[in-house]
């Protein structure tokens, strides 16, 4: 039995991974709209320092091993400081760790000893060096300096200190160009190193911005889904407490004269104990009613609540039709179709798009027995590998049987690239109106939002 399991456990491991190098984009499909744009910050910033070393390396090619492998050791460390300084810094963005303090004083202070590197070992110790010594020293100087500004910003809070950091890289790399290279080579640096540190520096501020605010905004994403959540348990509460309030103070008081009576020996506190079963009783029944309106919600309340939903999570929702003259028991059925949908779009993909249409296909007077059906349409997009849904899982399932119950049918599969779509269809007879009769405050408000 234990091999057999195992056999099985490595098949489904071996098809599994099969499936994730087949569709590699379902790990960027998964991700939510914050965490695309953090991984993306994330490899854009990680490729600052390798692009630092293919140009400084591209700059030494012509300059010899002896002279290139001192800058290009110093090249190294610096590329492995700054790695771990974005990862570091981010994560300090995020709020995930402290500030790397230390890590970036250790790779501004390897920046600016890299560029002393390259100036002592390619202009100041050779004598007579080559114009080619003098193009890498000046790559690869610059590059030091302005990467060192570029990245250690990440981990500075303001944009006081970032223009502090520009000034001090182009600053001291100045004072280290005009002790190590004739004058007008320094300032030639110099300013070479303020144009490149401030563009770096720029690109860096403006990435953390624009991630900062990816951050607050899906913050506020999830505040209002929790704050909606948190309405609706207000509301059932209020509706709990309008119906057992006053039940609850009658039987109260009843229940005290029942006392009263009782220790009197007088007859009327077994009518008293009656009356207060009896109250008992429907307070029971009514609480019965109100959980069971929530369970089976009017098809307005469920249409303008997935609205809202949706809204809430960032997802644009159109809703059209509405199922004004529906029999009850079609429009609780499309009602929990509403439900299972939304939950499915909000748990599954990454919807940006959802559309959900209700219409009513007249019955076919030519056809005997075709009475008129009502159709229930949600389609989202966001969906990185959309299955045909013929089985689904138990949420489909369950909506099958509910709509088998009035003959009713459901329909889920891929409606195009990265779009799913489920249909679900009730027949309506023709000798069934809307016995709903005058809908409830509840009810009639969403219908005249909705509308």
């Amino acid at each position: 039995m234990t091999g057999t399991g195992d056999h099985e456990d490595a098949a489904t491991y071996g098809a599994t991974a099969q499936a994730a190098i087949r569709r590699p984009g379902r790990w960027w499909g998964r991700k939510g709209t914050a965490a695309k744009v953090e991984s993306y910050t994330r490899i854009s910033f990680h490729l600052f320092p390798v692009a630092q070393l293919v140009t400084a390396l591209l700059s030494l090619t012509p300059v010899p091993a002896r002279s290139a492998l001192p800058v290009a050791g110093a090249l190294l460390v610096h590329v492995v400081l700054g790695l771990r300084l974005t990862g570091q810094a981010l994560d300090w963005v995020a709020g995930r760790r402290a500030r790397p303090r230390r890590l970036l004083f250790a790779y501004m202070a390897c920046g600016f000893a890299g560029a002393a590197i390259a100036a002592l070992v390619l202009v100041k110790l050779p004598d007579d060096p080559p114009a080619t010594y003098y193009t890498a020293c000046v790559g690869t100087y610059v590059l030091f300096l302005a990467f060192s500004c570029g990245l250690g910003v990440l981990a500075l809070r303001t944009h006081r200190q970032s223009l502090v950091a520009v000034a001090v890289a182009t600053f001291g790399g100045w004072l280290l160009g005009s002790a190590l290279l004739p004058a007008p080579a320094a300032a030639a640096l110099a300013l070479s190193t303020l144009l490149s540190a401030g563009g770096l520096t720029l690109a860096s501020r403006f990435s953390i911005w624009l991630l900062q605010a990816v951050y607050e905004l899906d913050e506020a994403r999830h505040t209002r889904a929790r704050l909606a959540v948190a309405e609706e348990r207000l509301r059932f509460g209020r509706d709990l407490h309008d119906v057992l309030g006053r039940n609850l103070s009658v039987i109260a008081l009843k229940s005290e004269l029942a006392v009263r009576l009782a220790r009197r020996e007088r007859p009327e506190a077994v009518e008293q104990m009656a009356e207060v079963q009896r109250i008992a009783q429907e307070s029971q029944r009514e609480v019965r009613e109100v959980v069971r309106g929530y369970r089976e919600a009017d098809l307005y309340t469920e249409l303008l609540g997935a609205r809202g939903v949706l809204s809430a999570a960032g997802i644009t929702c159109t809703v059209t039709g509405t199922p004004t003259g529906l029999p009850r028991p079609v429009q609780a059925a499309l009602a929990w179709v509403v439900r299972e949908a939304v939950t499915n779009v909000l748990r599954h993909g990454n919807a940006a798009h959802c559309r959900i249409a209700l219409t009513v296909v007249p019955a076919d007077p030519r056809a005997e027995g075709r009475p008129a059906v009502a159709e229930l349409t949600v389609e989202n997009d966001g969906v990185p590998s959309a299955s045909d849904g013929s089985s689904g899982g138990h949420g489909l399932a369950g909506l099958r049987e509910r709509l088998a119950a009035e003959q009713g049918t459901l329909e889920a599969g891929p409606a195009g690239k990265s779009a799913f779509r489920l249909v679900a269809r009730v027949p309506v007879p023709a000798d069934e109106v809307a016995e709903a009769g005058v809908p409830g405050e509840t009810v009639e408000r969403a219908r005249q939002e909705l509308e």
